[in-house]
């Protein structure tokens, strides 16, 4: 459980001062801009090759951020025609640091016992012509970030990825890695599920509090302009994804987006995974069948 300065959540760029550099690390092209759709300051990383343009957290390999929430909050966007790699260390309660990365350079899934490489399928804008083109080209839909690649907010629940795919518990989160090409708005961590298409006053309503489903915090928040939905405007993604197919095999937006609220739908709205230990069982066997040999 998340220490109390951790609740009910934590915005990891504002606690750690991330534009002083002095408790995080910049190497290569590493700016900060202020994005004029977000009204607001983003961290533009770019560089021919991932590995030597990045925004760390910690500033060394020494530290360890401690952070205990479930779930981490990504607010990035991927780089026009680019390829990106994200990697984070966290820590089980065995003590051991499993390293958990996810990129469009990744062509399938790969497993060791302390590395998790997943690939980011980036999703073009519904209705484009990259997103119809992709339509008939399913192929192969892991590669460079469309042309109209939308700011998304990525949820990973890292309790659950170290559960399904190595039979982990998860203790906390040690360190963000950032590489080239993103546009990065925040991060955050935290035990609740937020909805950014969520208001206040629909989580009053529908009485979500207590259902660990709360809204996104403003300062978290992507801007939405008066009569446009958020979902309209930029990609929710969840992982792992609830229902859908198993295994999860790589990270992309599901198909529909998290359930708007109302009075059809609240009682759907996204839940903590609970695992029962035959539901664990039977992952783990369909992993083991199908996943590629370790590397």
């Amino acid at each position: 459980v998340p220490a109390a300065w951790q609740r009910p959540y934590l915005n990891v760029f504002k606690h750690f001062r991330v534009e002083e550099w002095k408790r995080s690390a910049r190497e290569g092209d590493v700016a900060a801009l202020t994005d004029a759709r977000l009204k607001g300051t983003v961290y533009r990383i770019r560089g021919s090759v991932p590995a030597s343009s990045y925004l760390q957290l910690p500033r060394t390999g020494t530290q360890s951020l401690g952070l205990a929430g479930r779930y981490l909050y990504l607010l990035f966007r991927p780089m026009p025609r680019k390829h990106f790699v994200v990697h984070l260390d966290v820590a089980t309660e065995e003590k051991q640091v499993v390293r958990i990365s996810f990129s469009n350079l990744f062509k399938e899934f790969k497993s060791t016992a302390t590395w998790l490489q997943f690939p980011f399928v980036c999703a073009a804008a519904k209705g484009s012509a990259y997103d119809r083109a992709a339509g008939t080209a399913r192929r192969d839909p892991v590669g460079a970030a469309p042309a109209d690649a939308r700011w998304t907010c990525l949820v990973l629940d890292l309790h659950s990825i170290l559960s399904l795919y190595l039979n982990r518990r998860y203790s906390h989160l040690k360190s963000v890695k950032l590489c080239s090409n993103l546009l990065v708005k925040n991060l955050c961590t935290s035990d609740l599920v937020f909805d950014p298409g969520m208001t206040f006053s629909e989580a009053r309503q529908a009485d979500l509090a207590c259902r660990g489903v709360a809204p996104m915090p403003r300062e978290m928040a992507f801007p939405v302009p008066k009569g446009e939905k958020w979902h309209d405007l930029y990609d929710y993604i969840r992982f792992p994804s609830e229902g859908s197919k198993l295994p999860y095999d790589s990270i992309q937006k599901s198909c529909p987006g998290p359930a708007a609220v109302s009075e059809d739908s609240a009682r759907q709205l996204p839940q903590p995974v609970t695992l029962t230990k035959a539901v664990r069982d039977r992952l783990s066997l369909i992993h083991q069948i199908t996943s590629p040999k370790a590397v």
